[in-house]
């Protein structure tokens, strides 16, 4: 077989990979918001109380945070493969689980609320590894020029779950109920979670349509190696600067990016007067913003990192699009027009989002070899700043209103902005040219 027609079959083969990571987002977040969809049904059927419905909506994200560095160091000491294998299983199951949650089912021996509670809890357990595990084949299965855009479109596919599940999951609801609408979207869980483990190697050495030589023609030989010649363990990924600045910035992008997720709904609805199905139509065009600016952010910053080198070229779409994102919010939080609101906090967020691919690309250049930790660190941060914005902004929108509510949320993400000049994503060439030394570049 010629190199031709090995580079073709390589070429496809991570094209599937990339493709499979994209679908396990979508269904991934898929998943995770349905709950939220399928709520107002539950709280009538068994006369929850808001709070209680609020305490199990949290209880997912309280165990995806918690579990997300030992997930991603798993994916490190196990490879991806696995671990996203097990991960699309159990998340099947858990989203079936769910159907049984209320009477008859567990609930009937456990309580609702409590069994709810488990299984959300037990969701956020398998969804975490998601993410380090997919940075994990990123810096195995593709080159350094293509690793910000790659994770571009996987984080798209965030957005694609994210703006198909309230049409989608509401058809599915009043087509076959909740419950049945629950064991759908498990059965294509774990369909996913079985075409993985199928089709998908740790190594492109390891797949037959690839081999040695497939790998070496994909531009990844040199890549590999220079992975495997630096060891870094896991637990000093805490001490390492850089790793927890990037961290640190990627959380005020968190904090940003939830004020949308669990409130532009009810702003768009409560305090701007909308009707239901003009906020439910601007929401989803939030997140179809997200799903095209996130790829686009991906391939713009492989390009900067071209032509200026990684610590420049990773540094200029953050910069520019997180202020570009806070201004954007400011300017929108002051407009009378509906759909001019609507356009502005869509760009608002979508230029949020085109940072994703700078910040997971650069975390995996910081974590070496242990990209899965590293990765899990950085979504920790992003998922803790998650876990503070849809409190805090409430909170400041009580005493001084809703538009401060926004506002702290463009200071806080200005914040994240300047944390990017401390950053430094390649700190061993910085090292070199400090010293004088040549630097022989890594061709991607």
């Amino acid at each position: 077989m010629n190199d031709a027609s090995i580079e073709r079959k390589a070429i496809l083969v991570q094209g599937s990979i990339a493709a499979l990571m994209v679908a396990l987002s979508v269904i991934s977040y898929f998943d995770r918001t349905i709950m939220s969809i399928a709520g107002p049904r539950i709280i009538q059927e068994f006369s929850l109380s808001e709070t209680e419905m609020g305490s199990v909506y949290s209880a997912f994200i309280f165990s995806y945070a918690l579990l997300m560095i030992p997930g991603g160091h798993f994916a490190d000491r196990f490879g991806p493969r696995l671990v996203v294998g097990i991960m699309g299983l159990g998340s099947a199951l858990f989203t079936g689980l769910t159907a049984l949650g209320g009477r008859p089912g567990l609930g009937t021996y456990f309580g609702i609320v409590p069994s709810f509670l488990a299984i959300r809890l037990g969701l956020g357990v398998f969804t975490a590894p998601l993410y380090p595990s997919c940075a994990k084949m990123n810096s195995i299965w593709f080159p350094l020029a293509q690793r910000a855009r790659v994770w571009g479109v996987i984080a798209a596919g965030a957005g694609i779950g994210g703006a198909v599940s309230p049409l989608l999951f509401s058809w599915m609801i009043d087509r076959f109920g909740w419950r049945t609408a629950f064991f759908v979207a498990a059965v294509v869980t774990a369909a996913l979670g079985l075409l993985w483990l199928k089709g998908v190697r740790d190594r492109p050495e390891e797949h037959p349509l690839v081999g040695s030589k497939g790998r070496s023609l994909l531009g990844l030989a040199q890549e590999r190696a220079q992975m495997h010649n630096s060891s870094v363990p896991w637990r000093k990924l805490l001490a390492d600067r850089n790793l927890m600045l990037l961290t640190l910035s990627y959380l005020t992008v968190g904090y940003f990016e939830y004020i949308f997720f669990f409130w532009i709904f009810y702003y768009f609805v409560e305090i701007r007067h909308m009707g239901q199905s003009q906020g439910a139509i601007y929401t989803m065009a939030l997140f179809l913003t997200w799903m095209v600016m996130t790829p686009l952010g991906g391939w713009v910053t492989d390009r900067l990192v071209l032509r200026y080198g990684r610590r420049s070229g990773r540094r200029i779409v953050p910069v520019v699009a997180l202020t570009t994102s806070a201004i954007l919010l400011y300017v929108g939080a002051n407009l009378q027009h509906p759909l001019a609101v609507a356009v502005v906090l869509s760009l608002a967020l979508g230029f949020a989002s085109a940072t994703d691919g700078a910040f997971w690309a650069s975390a995996i250049d910081l974590g070496k070899t242990e990209v899965g930790a590293a990765c899990g660190i950085l979504n920790t941060g992003g998922n803790l700043g998650g876990f503070v914005a849809p409190m805090l902004t409430p909170f400041i929108a009580s005493f001084a209103g809703w538009t401060w509510g926004l506002y702290f949320g463009s200071l806080v993400v200005l914040a994240g902005v300047v944390v990017w000049f401390f950053i430094d994503v390649d700190p061993v060439a910085s090292r070199l040219h400090s010293e004088n030394v040549p630097i022989v570049r890594v061709e991607a």
